[in-house]
């Protein structure tokens, strides 16, 4: 089970960070339940949850790929390949134990908007 404690949260200034942020996959539904398709609803805003795929470029670290979940009616309107701003990312670290007794952790990654860049107004 999902260690759910929240404590202060981890906001990234993607503007210090990275150059360039690209979308990697186009954004889907976050599953539920594999076997059954259902999907993630929020627990504050009962809206569904969607998972994005995005590379983060830097200029020291190299590029990485991050699944970035957003809340809305529908999935953020980016494309494969969009630059996007991720708007309010935020960091979250959890940690669980599975049925095995196996312990496992790591960082999931929340924003509250992907906003695509308008790239002609970037190159000016």
């Amino acid at each position: 089970m999902a260690d759910r404690r929240r404590g202060m949260p981890l906001i990234l200034d993607m503007q210090k960070i990275a150059y360039a942020v690209e979308v990697s996959t186009r954004p889907e539904p976050k599953l539920k339940d594999l076997r059954t398709r259902e999907q993630k609803v929020d627990r504050v805003s009962q809206l569904p949850m969607w998972t994005t795929d995005v590379t983060v470029k830097t200029e020291h670290y190299g590029a990485q790929v991050i699944s970035v979940t957003t809340v809305g009616q529908s999935a953020p309107q980016v494309s494969l390949g969009d630059l996007v701003e991720v708007v309010d990312l935020e960091a979250l670290p959890w940690t669980n134990v599975d049925d095995k007794g196996n312990t496992r952790s790591g960082v999931a990654f929340k924003a509250t908007e992907l906003r695509p860049l308008n790239v002609s107004a970037v190159a000016a």
